[in-house]
């Protein structure tokens, strides 16, 4: 049993190990990276059980991903090896600064091949929470298929759904998005959207923070919790509205921050926290996250992330 299972896709990373286009870099830094497992990840240094559904392939980079996932405490016995396709890849590389491009190597990709038969519905069934994002529906038919009979099974289940649509419009152009995202949003207990993600959503980009938010409760979604970056969030429901400020940090690497803040918010839910306090600790999870290169490597302990929000230093010997 899972306090939280993600479905998605998870590859292989390759980052320049200097601030140089990847064609000019002599060294490489492998890792994995992926919104759904980065969420896990920072649930489970947390101190709380998760599961992850997925594909890999039968290769070099899908043995890694299932490696690193399984010593961060991850149940990946539902995860298929997949025969007939490879693992997905990615590549990151900096450019003008602390600026990060990211290139997509995941058309038949193993994940994106996932179907509905693939999920488990125990599984499903036992999690207090679903965590999803918009990335997987962007990959195939049956992709989006597999995430929205995994909502079906959530809602049958009393299981809550979490959502971060995660926009990635080198995956799918915004009409498709919107199209197909926004009534998988509808369904959502919980809903983590950025703010610019927001307004594309909705098409219309001078929509303000609070009017965002009245346009989701709108919809009926129970909780909004609006991402604004640096700035911190905002999360509301139909009786509440709490914002909440940021962390100040060096900013390393920004790829990961997202999903860290989801994971902090669903910790919070998990402890039966207050929103605002969820809040908070989304936000210290979100900032220490883009501290070190890579997509989950910043990701605190408990103790870690107590010691960042009480302004204590880590004795380090």
């Amino acid at each position: 049993m899972a306090d939280v299972l993600t479905i998605g896709e998870t590859m292989a990373l390759l980052t320049s190990t200097t601030s140089e286009r990847f064609k000019s870099s002599s060294f490489l830094q492998k890792n994995i990276g992926g919104a759904e497992t980065n969420v896990a990840i920072g649930l489970s240094r947390l101190g709380h059980s998760t599961a992850w559904i997925s594909r890999v392939g039968n290769d070099p980079f899908g043995e890694e991903i299932l490696y690193r996932l399984r010593a961060e405490g991850i149940d990946v016995s539902n995860v298929l090896i997949d025969q007939n396709a490879q693992t997905g890849m990615m590549i990151k590389e900096k450019v003008r600064g602390n600026q990060t491009i990211v290139h997509y190597f995941r058309k038949g990709s193993a994940a994106s091949n996932l179907v509905p038969f693939d999920l488990s519905t125990e599984q499903i069934r036992n999690a207090k929470i679903l965590h999803v994002t918009g990335i997987t529906p962007s990959l195939s038919d049956s992709c989006r298929e597999t995430i929205t009979e995994a909502i079906k099974l959530a809602k049958q289940n009393n299981t809550k759904v979490s959502l971060d649509p995660n926009l990635r419009l080198k995956l799918w152009d915004i009409k498709k998005a919107r199209e197909v995202l926004l009534p998988l949003i509808k369904e959502a207990d919980y809903f983590f959207p950025g703010l610019e993600e927001a307004r594309l959503l909705l098409g219309d980009e001078k929509l303000s923070p609070n009017q965002i938010i009245a346009e989701f409760l709108k919809q009926g979604i129970p909780h909004i919790i609006l991402k604004l970056g640096k700035e911190g969030c905002i999360t509301a429901d139909q009786s509440n509205r709490f914002q909440v400020s940021g962390y100040p940090v060096v900013e390393i690497d920004p790829v990961g921050a997202g999903d860290a803040f989801c994971a902090g918010y669903l910790s919070g839910i998990l402890s039966e926290k207050s929103p605002e306090k969820c809040a908070n600790l989304a936000c210290a999870m979100g900032a220490l996250a883009v501290t070190e290169v890579g997509d989950y490597n910043a990701l605190p302990t408990s103790q870690e992330i107590n010691e960042f929000m009480n302004k204590q230093s880590i004795v380090m010997r």
